[in-house]
């Protein structure tokens, strides 16, 4: 009985921290409505909000606001939930989406699309900003980039030689690998060219519309509920893959469908807004700890950690140089480079 007690106690502490992200979830999201160039108090975006169409602020709200912070909401929840599959299945503290180079070839693939197929045209908006004209094809590009990158690490962690360790370091060669291949295409481009690229691997949540607010929300959803759905089968790869398949488990199925579905939510994701490093690395490590390593509470909490957290980055981004909005990229590079070495240097020790 005590067991039990003790049991039923520990879980409702990890649905307390849950309820309690949830909250601060919000908290960010309603604050980040107020943040930018042109001020807004809670009263205006309830206006704004009430107008749709017409009205001072209902342009603001709808088409800039709203949509920036629902894609931070989903963008920083699926490169969190990726995270976490991740590092269950390479069974490395240090996988993600950007240390094992997936973010990596969709810059690759965008810099590809602009600089030779020709999505690079730009134009002048306002005063110094860049802005992509063929977004489509930037997108399809970037999409093909992380799925080249996802099919390398996913043939390696199935090669039964290759020590999660051995993926980890791979992941980090296939990076540079697309890095240069990424510099050498940047170095016979336009001045154009060169801009559009760089503008599109900053990555940036003013990218966000409801189109592909939509399309990134279809596939988290997706991906979500499939992992939530086999969290017992996460739980048991933990204690080895011996143990797991003496439970039922088809190991390498469950290591393939998993690697598959958290990449493609990562490529869409980095397709739509660019190169976002770290959130996939933080926000599974502060997760556990608040609800430890069971994958039923895990994978959701982590999922609330990366919204809040990117959105935390993208009112930062905004306050910090106000009027001037820094790429969110930068700020989650600043956060998650410390945590990353810090990881290093414990698994060290």
């Amino acid at each position: 009985m005590d067991i039990l007690l003790q049991y039923q106690k520990q879980v409702g502490l990890k649905w307390t921290a849950g309820g309690i992200l949830m909250l601060l979830l919000i908290g960010a999201a309603l604050y980040s409505m107020t943040v930018g160039s042109l001020p807004l108090t809670m009263f205006d975006i309830i206006a704004g909000l009430r107008q749709k169409t017409e009205g001072p602020f209902a342009h603001v709200v709808w088409n800039i606001r709203l949509p920036r912070m629902v894609g931070s909401a989903i963008a920083g929840a699926g490169l969190a939930v990726a995270g976490t599959i991740m590092q269950n299945i390479l069974k490395n503290p240090l996988a993600s989406p950007f240390t094992i180079g997936i973010s990596q070839g969709a810059g690759f693939g965008a810099a590809f699309a602009i600089i030779i197929l020709g999505g690079g045209q730009t134009h002048l908006a306002g005063t110094e900003a860049v802005t992509v004209l063929s977004p489509n094809l930037v997108v399809l590009s970037a999409f093909a980039g992380s799925l080249m990158s996802v099919a390398f690490i996913l043939a390696l962690a199935l090669y039964r030689k290759v020590t999660p360790e051995a993926v980890i370091l791979a992941g980090v060669a296939l990076s540079a690998f697309f890095g240069a291949a990424t510099m050498l295409l940047q170095y016979f481009a336009t001045d154009i060219q060169l801009a559009a690229t760089v503008f599109w691997t900053f990555g940036d949540l003013g990218k966000a519309g409801w189109r592909e607010n939509t399309i990134m929300a279809s596939t988290f959803l997706i991906v979500f509920i499939y992992f939530v759905a086999v969290s017992w089968r996460f739980n048991a790869l933990q204690w080895g893959d011996e143990v797991a398949q003496s439970l039922g488990v088809r190991v390498k199925r469950l290591r393939v469908i998993g690697m598959v579905l958290s990449s493609l939510a990562v490529a869409v994701i980095t397709a739509f807004l660019g190169i976002i490093g770290f959130i996939g690395l933080i926000a599974p490590h502060i997760a556990r700890f608040f609800v430890g390593n069971d994958y039923r509470f895990l994978i959701p909490s982590s999922a609330l950690m990366g919204a809040l957290l990117l959105l935390i980055s993208d009112i930062i981004s905004r306050m910090i140089l106000a009027p001037v909005i820094l790429p969110v990229g930068i700020i989650t590079s600043f956060l998650g480079a410390p945590l990353f070495l810090y990881l290093l240097i414990r698994g060290r020790r």
